[in-house]
């Protein structure tokens, strides 16, 4: 059976890819040409949209590019409130999404322990068989 969407997800979602399609075809701005919606969150009176970002090139470039966002914000709700039928149109909060950062940090962590048990394991059989053959080589000299 599927899902069932509330308004408020299916009205955020269309946020999320409206101001995705206009961030890349609309906006001028070098600062934010690269840059992924990973998420809006919305209050429940549709008064502020918290937008969450991602970019190719790190946080190293964040403070441009959410400059960029924020000179955009105006151009951006008033084309929202052209595209989307709602009664109030949110005002525009950009946050920078560290998730995917700390994801890939995790992942790299979890890499790193697999490889070390991968490593114990293989030092611990192959420790009990290297032991027996020094014992039978000594015994043999």
């Amino acid at each position: 059976m599927p899902k069932e969407y509330s308004r408020s997800q299916r009205v955020v979602e269309q946020i999320r890819r409206e101001l995705a399609e206009l961030i890349r075809l609309e906006v001028k701005d070098p600062r934010v040409g690269f840059i992924t919606l990973t998420d809006v969150e919305i209050t429940p009176d549709y008064a502020h949209a918290k937008v969450f970002f991602t970019n190719m090139t790190g946080e190293a470039d964040v403070p441009e590019i959410l400059q960029g966002l924020r000179r955009a914000s105006g151009f951006l709700r008033r084309e929202l409130g052209r595209r989307i039928r709602i009664h109030t149109i949110p005002e525009l909060h950009f946050h920078y999404d560290r998730s995917v950062e700390e994801g890939s940090r995790l992942s790299q962590l979890i890499d790193e322990v697999v490889k070390e048990d991968e490593a114990r394991q293989h030092d611990e059989a192959g420790g009990g068989d290297n032991t027996g053959t020094d014992d039978d080589a000594r015994s043999r000299g």
